[in-house]
């Protein structure tokens, strides 16, 4: 671990090494260093540490030899923070910043080196963001593949708890580095999250500009741990007592990773954020998923966009993997709860109560043989893949296909014993294993019926609900903890290879004429 310091510090005429502190205290904040990338136009990277209080504290930023920008500001007696906001600056590098503390005659000077500018993205969540790139498929191939991505840099937090918000960092696992075997895998659930990279690196070969991932991920954490106080009262959480579940592995005490390793961050900016999270919540506060997510994703859009004092923007691109699959012992509905729970119960994102959002569906990723549990799939290529095709239409406003097939239309023909499907993309039905379900409902009893695929068109399907004898009441797609092997769930878009995601839907809402719009 690295504890938080000064990359080089000048101290006329004597000279700190990195890791150290002056009697002063002038330091940067601990996660400007080395080899960082700074958030690029149109917003402006911020720039802030520590010093003497009513110190004044000059920044200046250097290409090459030459410098081309400069601000001026002074250390607050309160905190004995500073801040500066630079100019937008355009992708590229490297540039150096330097920081001097001037206090009566006493000068400071503080100095980072070879510093681009880009997009930066926050990787968050539980253990299958923390797995490394040692733990996934063709992991060797993987380590191996980082002499094209020198311009991708790499930031991971320590795992730490904290009872009330932190300004900085207490402890830093990986300080700003350049991609290596070394760093990408340094262990099992240690540095470097394997979904960030390979996220990361996607966009780069798309971008082809600096990225930086700042990865900030606990194993079996549920998400109340990930949220502030505020987000929780918003949805009820601390009026129930704690009782974790035997998949809350990890801290789980309300708010100790916000604090330790969320809102240390809170004055960068950044482009936006990828999650991936909620496997500690199926048996945790499931129901209240529907709220929380939503609330945390409010809530860090929120204090980000202070903390930057505006640069980050308001409704940053938040993304988010929706749970894989589980070989569990019980067949329960727990797991598609929380993947329908993760959309605020649309189903798809975005939606009304979660704009600017995108969603990598992973249910078809199974690993049965993971040596890491079937929880922990290693198929990370293609969940990042997924990611950042929501990322290019999402935060980027490409125009490509970035999610499967959604079902748009639901038509009941009764007569025929079919419903019919109509989706909002061109599909293709792999017919090996059905996993849609009708409910059927008689003497005020429910019971889910398989529903066979009857007949398949271009963009619409027909189901076979004969089964039925009573009432149809709902419709369910892959609602299971294991819905389909491994990329072998029924519905794809045939270009994209996206999968649709699960869905729950009532009949009761159907229109006159047997007639629902389910993409509402």
């Amino acid at each position: 671990m690295v504890v938080p310091g000064f990359v080089f510090g000048l101290v006329l005429p004597l000279i700190l090494p990195a890791g150290t502190s002056a009697d002063v205290g002038f330091r940067f904040a601990s996660y400007i260093n080395n080899y960082m990338v700074l958030q690029k136009e149109p917003a402006g990277a911020v720039i802030w540490g520590y010093g003497t209080s009513g110190a004044t504290v000059t920044v200046t930023l250097y290409q090459q030899q030459e410098a081309i920008m400069k601000k001026v500001t002074n250390v607050k007696a309160h905190s004995h923070s500073w801040m500066v906001v630079l100019d937008p600056m355009k992708p590229g590098g490297p540039y150096k910043v330097m920081a001097q503390q001037t206090f009566g005659t006493k000068n400071i000077t503080l100095r980072v080196h070879d510093v681009l500018f880009g997009d930066v993205w926050l990787c968050s969540g539980q253990s299958n963001m923390q797995m490394t790139v040692s733990q996934i498929f063709n992991a060797t191939k993987e380590l191996a593949n980082t002499a094209a991505y020198q311009s991708v840099r790499i930031f991971s937090v320590s795992l730490v708890q904290a009872e009330q918000e932190l300004e900085d960092l207490a402890q830093v696992d990986l300080q700003w580095a350049k991609p290596t075997s070394e760093n990408l895998g340094h262990g099992i659930f240690k540095y470097m999250s394997a979904v960030c990279w390979l996220f990361g690196r996607s966009l780069y070969d798309t971008l082809q500009y600096p990225i930086g991932l700042v990865s900030s991920s606990w194993a079996g954490t549920p998400i109340e741990a990930w949220s502030s106080g505020r987000s929780l009262r918003a949805c009820g959480v601390l009026t129930r007592g704690l009782i974790p579940s035997d998949s809350v592995t990890g801290p789980s005490k309300y708010s100790v990773l916000w604090n330790a390793m969320i809102h240390p961050l809170h004055n960068m900016t950044l482009k936006g954020v990828i999650w991936y999270q909620g496997e500690s919540n199926v048996n945790f506060n499931r129901d209240l998923y529907n709220c929380t997510f939503p609330a945390l994703i409010e809530d860090w859009r929120q204090t980000f966009h202070r903390g930057s004092q505006g640069q980050t923007e308001r409704f940053f691109p938040f993304g988010f993997v929706q749970l894989s699959s589980y070989l569990s012992a019980t067949s329960d509905d727990t797991f598609p709860q929380i993947r329908w729970h993760q959309t605020a119960d649309f189903g798809y994102v975005p939606n009304a109560k979660m704009p600017s959002t995108f969603m990598a569906v992973a249910m078809d990723l199974c690993d049965r043989k993971s040596p890491f549990g079937s929880i922990h799939p290693r198929d990370k290529q293609t969940v990042a893949y997924r990611l950042h095709l929501g990322a290019r239409a999402v935060a980027y406003g490409e125009k490509l296909i970035f999610q499967g097939p959604l079902p748009e239309n639901m038509e009941l023909l009764a007569d025929k014993g079919l419903l019919n499907l109509t989706y909002s993309l061109e599909i293709q039905v792999q017919r090996q294993h059905n996993i849609f379900e009708i409910s059927c409902c008689s003497d005020h009893q429910c019971k889910w019926l398989p529903a066979p695929l009857d007949t398949v068109s271009a963009q619409s399907l027909a189901l076979n609900v004969r089964s039925c004898h009573g009432t149809p009441a709902a419709l369910r797609y892959a609602w299971a903890t294991w819905p389909c092997e491994y990329k072998r769930c029924p519905v794809y878009h045939p270009g994209s290879a996206l999968p649709a995601p699960p869905f729950v839907a009532f009949l009761a809402d159907l229109r006159p004429g047997g007639h629902r719009r389910l993409a509402e």
